[in-house]
């Protein structure tokens, strides 16, 4: 009888544990922030803010035109910068499939777009910010989707 109510101890114990653990991963309320910049001229546009706490899912970024791929993606999280990359050197990377580093580019017909995704949510406390600095001419729209929650 002993051993028995040690066990439904433990179990109720590890039930909590695994939820806990899945709970801590778990985004509520997501919703999608959207960008647009249109023409996107040179220079610095930010196409997302959000304000914390949150959790961020994943980004999108959809550069249509320009011919040198000089145009830079960025994405900050409370003040520290997790990527700064531009288009090309996205492709010279060869981030063109799934990788560990998060981040994948793929190009068709004049229009590339990057996603931004890691295996774990990210938190925020204060904010998350979703850039773009055109260095180039001839873009014709740069749309940025953030996928966040609580």
């Amino acid at each position: 009888m002993m051993n028995r109510r040690r066990f439904l101890a433990a179990s109720a114990l590890l039930g909590l544990c695994v939820f806990a653990s899945t709970r801590a991963d778990t985004v509520l309320n997501p919703e999608r922030a959207q960008g647009l910049a249109a023409p996107a001229a040179p220079g610095m546009h930010t196409l997302v803010t959000l304000k914390g706490p949150g959790k961020f899912v994943a980004a999108q970024i959809t550069k249509q035109g320009g011919a040198t791929g000089l145009s830079f993606v960025s994405l900050d999280i409370d003040g520290k910068n997790l990527i700064n990359a531009s288009f090309l050197a996205l492709k010279n990377w060869a981030l063109t499939q799934n990788n560990p580093y998060g981040v994948v580019i793929l190009s068709t017909g004049g229009i590339d777009d990057v996603t931004i995704g890691y295996p774990s949510t990210l938190t925020y406390n204060k904010t998350l910010t979703l850039s773009v600095d055109v260095k180039e001419a001839g873009v014709v729209q740069i749309i940025g989707n953030v996928v966040h929650g609580q």
